[in-house]
């Protein structure tokens, strides 16, 4: 693995924690009490998922699914393996994926179709980062976004080069 320095301060927490709220009153406006069931895309959207958590209103279930398309790479691989499947059946729920990050958005678009054979009554998806150059997804929908980023490698708050770096409090790049 290459080294890399002490990565610069892309998004601060501050910052961070503002525009979560604002995604959690988006999303509270819209539902109400109805009951959701926010999946949480481990492992990178674990911080995200739980901050957003604390600012929703309504009840809500709490699954997590295990997919991996990056390894110990800076990109994606394209080959999408589910790590951890969902303990409950969605049918007919009001279903909102969490991720962390979209960038060609091809994982995220395989799990929509996996989740809609599921039959789940809707599917929302709300993601903290989008990197719209490169996105490859035709169709891709995703309904609340964080933050519109360059096409730039993140790590922190919950983001991870080879699975360390998660624990910044923060959003960084790292540079070789």
């Amino acid at each position: 693995m290459p080294s890399y320095s002490e990565p610069k301060v892309y998004i601060s927490e501050p910052d961070l924690k503002v525009r979560v709220r604002e995604l959690a009153a988006k999303i509270n406006a819209e539902y109400g009490m109805q009951e959701i069931t926010a999946i949480c895309i481990l492992k990178g959207s674990i911080v995200f998922f739980t901050d957003l958590l604390r600012n929703l209103k309504m009840p809500v279930v709490c699954e997590f699914l295990g997919m991996s398309s990056y390894g110990n790479h800076t990109t994606s691989t394209g080959e999408v393996k589910v790590t951890l499947d969902l303990n409950e059946p969605l049918i007919g729920k009001h279903v909102i994926v969490i991720e962390d990050i979209v960038d060609t958005g091809l994982t995220l678009s395989y799990i929509i179709d996996y989740l809609k054979m599921k039959k789940p009554s809707s599917i929302k998806t709300a993601a903290l980062l989008f990197k719209p150059e490169a996105l490859k997804a035709q169709g891709l929908k995703i309904d609340y976004i964080g933050f519109e980023i360059p096409n730039h490698f993140v790590v922190g708050y919950g983001l991870d080069y080879a699975e360390k770096m998660r624990a910044l409090p923060y959003i960084g790049i790292i540079e070789q």
